[in-house]
């Protein structure tokens, strides 16, 4: 291992590179390094090389070595993140530069918060960069697939240290605005190297920051400063073009406000975005029409798995309006021949998920229709992921998933090489196969031969399990009496096809 004085001139060499600090920082930056280790001397060494991750990671392994912090993740994850917070100025001299910046372009503002980000191991680029990312064809366009292995699984210790751990409300949650320098704890992550930019939209405060664990390009949070539960109406769409009018290279969107079809995070008011081009946006349209009441304003029904209607409107406040009278309608909206009911004793069952971005001179509202009624067959969802994909993915479909990226769960890494190991043969016996599997592994050993490329044979049939995914969620099915059935629900807004 290098020596400690090597691995702090080195963490302050790259963070000078990434203009974190400046070189007459320098002295003071490596002050505070030394005092986190509670070393009272310097000596210059030898330079080395190595990547900022392993900069950083073999300086947590000094201090679990000097005895300063526990052998734990969470712990080492604490102290590399406080090592990082001596390099990153204060939330208003980042506000400062990021609206300084943001008067030369919105892009400057948003590039400049995101390398900080990055730089700064809030965005810890060195564990996405573990994370499994294809494409596969489908009826719908190509997919996006995603198996996640971002996120360290923690240790049986750190677990039995959490159950030990007295629980507190602060932060209330893990959007709040209150992580904002958090240190971090056993049950809370670290968040010390963590910085937020200060909105106002819509007359209420919020706040932007990135995701730690990045699905995609710039995937960004707004959230609100107030602990708040979600709520989608007609002033989301208002929040959502606002957000896209102030960052035109940013969509914006939100999950559906109910459980089963909302996302993971229902208590506190935020929505996501980024800058990335999504499998939903390439959707074709399957009709198009005009509603009466909005002569000003296109929308498309789209062949995508998700029964969705594209709002597009020059006048942002035509997109508004319009969007929350298809929200209203459907609110309000039955088909129970194809099973969909509005609700049910009282408690309401359609939702929406909104997406908004710009395209050329146009604002675009994506509204993807919802329903979370169960029943005895489905106790899950009827418009949930079926028994029969769970296997791949059983969690929520939520505002991502939605636009047609996958976020797989991990464990899926090594039991698709149990599976690939029982269709080479190299294993014929299925108890290799977790039980949840074998139903499918027999399925594709009645497919798979060997001229296929068993990776990317796989790649393909875990894609279409997505897409399955994507269609159970899906109100209106794309097929004849499904297209049928959104069209039905497109004329009661009174329309005229075009």
């Amino acid at each position: 291992m290098n020596s400690l004085y090597a691995l702090i001139d080195r963490l302050i060499e790259i963070s000078i590179e990434n203009k974190l600090i400046e070189n007459l920082d320098k002295i003071y930056v490596r002050n505070r390094l030394l005092t986190l280790f509670k070393e009272e001397n310097y000596e210059e060494s030898e330079k080395i090389s190595t990547e900022f991750s392993k900069t950083l990671e073999e300086l947590t392994a000094i201090a679990v070595e000097k005895g300063i912090i526990e052998d734990y993740l969470y712990a080492k994850d604490i102290f590399s993140s406080n090592l990082m917070n001596c390099f990153i100025d204060k939330p208003s001299v980042i506000n400062k530069t990021f609206f300084d910046l943001y008067k030369e372009s919105p892009q400057t503002a948003t590039d400049y918060f995101y390398n900080l980000s990055k730089s700064s191991n809030y965005i810890r680029m060195d564990r996405i960069a573990k994370n499994i990312f294809y494409k596969i064809p489908s009826v719908y366009g190509d997919i996006d697939i995603t198996i996640n292995l971002s996120k360290p699984e923690k240790d049986p210790k750190q677990i039995a240290l959490s159950k030990n751990n007295i629980s507190t409300n602060y932060p209330k949650c893990l959007l709040c605005v209150e992580n904002e320098g958090y240190e971090g704890t056993v049950t809370h992550p670290d968040r010390a190297n963590h910085r937020t930019i200060s909105l106002d939209i819509k007359n209420k405060k919020w706040r932007l920051q990135y995701s730690p664990y990045v699905y995609y390009n710039e995937h960004c949070i707004v959230l609100l400063e107030e602990h708040e539960p979600m709520f989608v109406s007609k002033e989301t769409f208002k929040r959502l073009s606002s957000f896209v009018e102030i960052f035109p290279h940013y969509f914006l969107g939100s999950n559906a406000g109910l459980p089963i079809v909302g996302g993971s995070i229902l208590a506190h008011e935020h929505y996501q975005g980024g800058n990335y081009i999504f499998p939903m946006n390439r959707a074709e349209a399957l009709f198009k029409f005009k509603i009466n009441k909005f002569k000003d304003v296109t929308v498309e029904g789209l062949k995508w798995p998700l029964a969705t209607l594209r709002v597009k409107a020059k006048n942002v406040e035509d997109l508004v309006e319009c969007g929350g009278y298809i929200y209203d309608s459907w609110l309000n909206y039955a088909d129970e021949s194809r099973g969909i009911f509005k609700e049910t004793n009282g408690t309401p069952h359609n939702a929406i998920t909104p997406i908004c971005r710009k395209e050329g001179d146009f604002f675009v509202l994506d509204l993807a229709l919802r329903n979370n009624r169960t029943s005895e067959e489905f106790p899950d969802g009827i418009f949930h992921p079926h028994p029969d994909v769970q296997h791949i993915k059983k969690e929520n479909i939520g505002l991502i998933e939605v636009m047609g990226l996958a976020i797989l769960p991990g464990r899926l890494k090594n039991e698709l090489e149990s599976v690939k190991a029982f269709l080479l043969n190299t294993e014929t016996d299925l108890s290799t196969v977790e039980e949840y599997h074998r139903t499918w592994a027999l399925e594709l050993k009645e497919k798979y031969t060997s001229d296929l490329d068993i990776d990317r044979f796989i790649e393909i049939e875990v894609g279409n399990k997505f897409v399955r995914v994507l269609e159970d969620a899906g109100v209106f099915k794309q097929t004849p009496d499904g297209i049928e059935g959104f069209k039905q629900f497109a004329e009661s807004l009174g329309i005229q096809y075009i």
